[in-house]
């Protein structure tokens, strides 16, 4: 067997490794492989899906007809002097007013739930109580209501509310 001459312009042979000698293999290290380089723009772009996704969440919500029934108070005191400790029940809730000069207005909105009459209690300018029953309110119902406060504990009530669903 001939040996081959290494000249200057020629690479070395590889030596065969002999059982002394260890092999290594170069093995990356483990937090190298698994490091997340995003691109640039990454998060610019994360955020533009996210606000896109947002906006069309909120549109979706008000196409959908998410509607929330409401009645519009108005109560007008005619009664020629003030009242005191105005509560107007309606049901589920009440509403009310320490006190109402005559001629003035007080609005309120309220959302029925439930069935029931709507009642109106007050004193009077010569502490004298009222007590005034009004009409039958629906679950659902909604519009306008005024209540006009009348002279010997009367009251007037001009109803526009739709027909409870």
């Amino acid at each position: 067997m001939t040996q081959r001459r290494n000249s200057p312009c020629s690479l070395p042979t590889p030596r065969r490794p002999d059982s002394a000698t260890q092999i290594t293999k170069r093995v990356p290290h483990p937090r190298r492989a698994f490091v997340f380089a995003p691109r640039v723009g990454f998060f610019s772009r994360l955020k533009s899906l996210a606000v896109a996704a947002l906006a069309v969440w909120l549109a979706s919500i008000l196409v959908s007809g998410c509607h929330s029934y409401h009645v519009d108070a108005t109560i007008e005191n005619r009664t020629g002097a003030s009242v005191q400790l105005l509560e107007v029940d309606y049901p589920s809730a009440s509403f009310g007013v320490d006190r109402l000069d005559p001629g003035a207005t007080f609005h309120y909105r309220f959302q029925v739930l439930g069935s029931g009459p709507l009642s109106i209690q007050y004193t009077d300018s010569n502490s004298h109580p009222a007590h005034i029953s009004g009409p039958t309110l629906a679950e659902g119902q909604h519009g306008r209501l005024q209540i006009v406060l009348l002279p010997e504990a009367k009251a007037t009530f001009q109803m526009q509310l739709t027909p409870a669903p």
